[in-house]
């Protein structure tokens, strides 16, 4: 798999299963007192590269049943806000498999894991880490990371 990052852009482009794919830049986020630790989630693709591929049951993923995008950082559910989101479920590509952390939390995919829901869809491909990754981003705000 190759990553390029498309000089001043938000959008990258992988090479996954002989495929091109356009990618947004974005991070994955947990709590770190008031701020946040942040994983880059290009990065993630590529260390989870090799990973095995397996299905798994979206029961199991307890995420599915918590606040995640929409208000889970204070700010208010707009309307624009939830149609984004709308959005990259339904560009969502479920060829490609979710990240798992090594304590099993979604690191990247919810969109897909919420697309595979909307479709009935009882298990979707994942490959998860063994070993937790160091975060890229220590103690950050999500402002102050690179767009």
């Amino acid at each position: 798999m190759i990553v390029t990052a498309l000089e001043n852009s938000r959008i990258h482009v992988l090479v996954r299963n002989e495929r091109l794919i356009a990618m947004r830049r974005h991070y994955y986020f947990r709590p770190n007192g008031e701020r946040f630790d942040a994983w880059d989630v290009d990065k993630l693709i590529k260390s989870s590269s090799n990973l095995l591929v397996r299905d798994i049951a979206i029961a199991s993923i307890d995420e599915v049943d918590s606040v995640y995008w929409i208000g889970a950082d204070g700010d208010p559910p707009t309307v624009r806000i939830l149609i984004r989101h709308m959005q990259l479920v339904k560009d969502a590509d479920l060829d490609f498999p979710i990240i798992l952390s090594a304590d099993g939390l979604v690191m990247d995919g919810m969109h897909r894991v919420a697309k595979a829901l909307l479709e009935g869809r009882t298990t979707i491909l994942a490959v998860q880490f063994e070993v937790q990754p160091e975060p890229n981003y220590r103690h950050i705000d999500p402002d102050e990371l690179p767009q």
